[in-house]
């Protein structure tokens, strides 16, 4: 065994373990889609510039963060987005009106000199009474006594600290204690000074706190207090008949102040537990059903070297999980399913590695099998290195462009493919290593699957088809199928989610079987005629609505209780219209940044025909992917984006192989015409597509059959993607840089780093040439 082959054995031998050892201790962090609860998206009021904006945003993210303790949720998470955003996130809060009615309010918190009193009305009066210029209050107080209140005095942020605490000694029971800023603590000395005064027990010697206009507290101002002296500056004391409770939320409303501007949920998402526990059910279920058939693939083809690369595929899996665990990343559904979709992504970089030494055992038969492995890995790793890089730029994409749970799909997207490198070039490849090492191994070819060729690239061999005679032939067949695609867009249009249009989507669990036209019936008899209701899994109803506050859900709820009997809310998705047009805008500059960061990189890589033609083929593809969901009316949402993004790589990953193997072979034959080049890299690189499109079909089946509907469209999105991505990277890109070459006129590549690489591939760092 080589020096080489020993460090990667104990590398990985030792990541492997800090990996098992993370995953035995700690535990995922989930999102909310999977644990359930309610999150929320708020936005501030426009500030006057920039840095108040953000100055503003950060005294209302302070202010909500005491305001939340008061329901009782753990571990709640706030964040700022932007410069006037704040995200929310409620664990096993599924009631967004409890939430919303403390979270919400604007909370303006001020202390008032009492002016004296005033006669009870005879009529309710709905607001309260104010003199316009002099700022001037008429409320009542804790006792219903209609207070006279001057302008307020203090506000709210001048509160430093407020604490609940039991006096016992002094027989006050639950007081509050308050301590001010410096400045704001001067304010309280001349305001209390002034109210002392007044004789005791006078109504002008009480101090009013008024909380969104509502007096609650008024306390007397201590009899021991001379007039003019006041209270000490640093703090006071306010008593009461408290309990403990009335104590404790008088300190947090007091402590939390007022929000600096009022805020508006610009969205808002409620997931069931029931339908998070589901979704990871069914992921996990799909996970394992999927890489057993992938493993079950690459052994049957590949043998006991397939076998290997299912181990270092059982590896990858544990290192990648114990990544997302260890570094602290939110698991959301879509993040999850990317989880699921990277292990049958990760078998590419073995299936590219072990058609290499394939052809190396083909061409030179008396080649040792541990030479044509290392030669192998060492002409693999250029498509290799670029073929994930694409993957690694849309995954970059997902996070900067994307919002929410899409983030989360392209962090573990992006951790996946790494893992996956991992896996294939150091475990992997020290595991094939060692067996080839084995007199028994590299004697029976039967036995470790890369000695003979495989059975695709046999029939290959013996037909030889003469694909590009007529190039454009092809791309007659691409444009009329981009046609049909266009022809389903114009006339069934996209079925733009309600993440995209704005508006409310809730989907209903019912103890009783509602049908949709009784449940249609029943909604527009309560005033909800404009509810759009359809069936989603297992017999739940799902209302997609305009504008609808949460109230209005609640009353919805209700009106469909009446049929349905106990109705329980599994999934609510509320996004406003400003949102929804940005998200839209923001999806469309995603896909535009998409082709041109794609563009960039293979136009840096290769030629720029290459690269031109690898955009066609991917723009062919995601043409084609929104017009089949036209075709099938299914939802165009953030997830769907998720998938058309990871599309776009996987359809440049499909021809950075191919063309990697077109400027191979071009380099070292350029008296060679162009179309001859292409017909044998195509046809060296077939056996490699259809090994690693039927790896990740496999795990795409199992999402869709089983991942239910969260993540059915998720799947058949990628299996429509990877199908057609297949498909433009040989009868697509292809033809079209033929064309493209054949007009420009372009000469070959000259000898140089191509050429040598072809001739003499990079020599393994790692490897010293010793030999067992």
């Amino acid at each position: 065994m080589t020096r080489a082959t020993t460090v990667r054995a104990v590398l990985a031998a030792a990541v492997l373990l800090v990996s098992v050892f993370i995953t035995l201790t700690m535990s995922p962090r989930l999102g909310l889609d999977l644990q359930g609860g309610t999150r929320m998206v708020l936005q501030a009021e426009d500030s006057a510039t920039v840095e108040a904006n953000r100055e503003t945003t950060d005294r209302t993210l302070e202010v909500l963060r005491q305001r939340i303790d008061s329901l009782g949720v753990a571990e709640p998470v706030l964040t700022r987005s932007g410069e006037d955003r704040i995200i929310v996130e409620l664990p096993d809060v599924q009631d967004p009106r409890q939430a919303a009615a403390v979270i919400g309010r604007t909370a303006q918190l001020s202390f008032h000199a009492v002016q004296g009193t005033t006669p009870p009305r005879t009529e309710p009066e709905s607001k309260p009474e104010s003199e316009t210029g002099s700022g001037r209050l008429t409320l009542p107080d804790e006792q219903g006594t209609q207070l006279d209140l001057g302008p307020a005095r203090l506000s709210g942020a001048g509160v430093k600290d407020a604490t609940a605490s039991f006096e016992a000694q002094q027989a006050a029971g639950w007081t509050v204690k308050l301590d001010f800023h410096k400045d704001a603590g001067k304010d309280w000395t001349r305001l209390t000074g002034e109210a002392a005064c007044h004789p005791a027990g006078d109504e002008r010697r009480r101090v009013a706190i008024v909380l969104d206009e509502k007096v609650i507290s008024s306390p007397q101002v201590d009899p021991s207090v001379g007039c003019q002296a006041g209270l000490p500056s640093g703090g006071t004391q306010i008593t009461g008949s408290f309990t403990a409770k009335e104590a404790r939320d008088l300190a947090l409303l007091i402590k939390g102040g007022a929000l600096p501007v009022p805020v508006e949920i610009v969205e808002q998402r409620t997931v069931g537990p029931t339908l998070g526990a589901a979704a990871i059910d069914a992921s996990a279920q799909a996970a394992l059903i999927g890489a057993a058939a992938t493993a079950l693939f690459i052994t049957f083809v590949y043998r006991l070297f397939g076998a290997l690369a299912a181990v270092a595929l059982a590896a990858y899996g544990v290192i990648s999980y114990a990544a997302l665990v260890g570094l602290g990343v939110t698991l959301t559904l879509p993040g999850l399913a990317g989880f699921v979709l990277a292990i049958g992504m990760a078998v590419d970089a073995n299936v590219l590695v072990f058609e290499r030494a394939r052809e190396e055992c083909q061409d030179r038969p008396t080649r040792s099998l541990r030479s044509a492995l290392t030669t192998g890995f060492q002409k693999a790793f250029s498509a290799v290195a670029d073929s994930n890089i694409t993957t690694l730029l849309a995954a970059g994409l997902l996070f900067f462009l994307g919002s929410g749970p899409v983030k989360g799909f392209g962090v573990t997207l992006a951790i996946g493919v790494v893992a996956s490198m991992f896996s294939a070039l150091v475990i992997a490849r020290a595991l094939t290593e060692i067996a080839a090492g084995s007199r028994f191994v590299s004697d029976y070819r039967g036995v470790n699957g890369i000695a003979r060729p495989g059975s695709v690239r046999t029939w290959l061999t013996r037909k030889d088809p003469q694909l590009f005679r007529k190039p454009v032939r092809w791309l007659v067949v691409s444009t009329a199928l981009v046609a049909v695609a266009v022809a389903g867009i114009v006339v069934r249009g996209t079925d733009l989610g309600v993440e995209f249009t704005g508006g409310r989507l809730v989907e209903y669990s019912t103890s009783r079987p509602v049908d949709v036209e009784t449940a249609r019936s029943t909604l527009a008899d309560a005033g909800f005629g404009d509810a759009e209701v359809t069936t989603a899994g297992d017999g739940d109803i799902s209302v997609r609505t305009g504008k609808l506050d949460n109230d209005g859900e609640h009353a919805l709820r209700e009106a469909l209780a009446t049929e349905g009997g106990e109705t329980t809310k599994v999934r609510d998705e509320l996004i406003g219209p400003s949102l929804g047009d940005e998200l839209r805008r923001n999806a469309l500059i995603a896909l535009g940044v998409a082709v041109f960061v794609q563009l960039a990189y293979l136009a840096m890589r290769f030629r720029w025909t290459f690269a031109v033609a690898s955009v066609v083929g991917m723009v062919h593809d995601v043409v084609i992917v929104v017009g089949a969901f036209a075709w099938l009316g299914r939802p165009v949402d953030g997830i769907f984006l998720a998938a058309l993004l990871t599309v776009i790589g996987y359809s440049v990953n499909d021809s950075v192989v191919v063309f990697d193997r077109v400027r191979e072979l071009w380099a070292g034959n350029r008296k060679t015409p162009l179309a001859t080049i292409a017909r044998r890299a195509v046809l060296q690189t077939v056996p490699r597509t259809v090994n690693t499109g039927m790896g990740a079909l496999f795990i795409l089946v199992a999402l869709a059959v089983l991942g239910g509907d969260s993540l059915a469209d998720f799947a058949l999105a990628l299996l429509i993607g990877i199908v057609v991505g297949t498909w433009s990277s040989v009868f697509t890109a292809v033809p079209g840089a033929l064309v493209l070459e054949r007009r420009t006129g372009a000469p070959p590549p000259v000898p140089g780093k191509a050429s040598r690489r072809a001739r003499a591939p990079r020599r393994d760092p790692l490897d010293n040439g010793a030999r067992v």
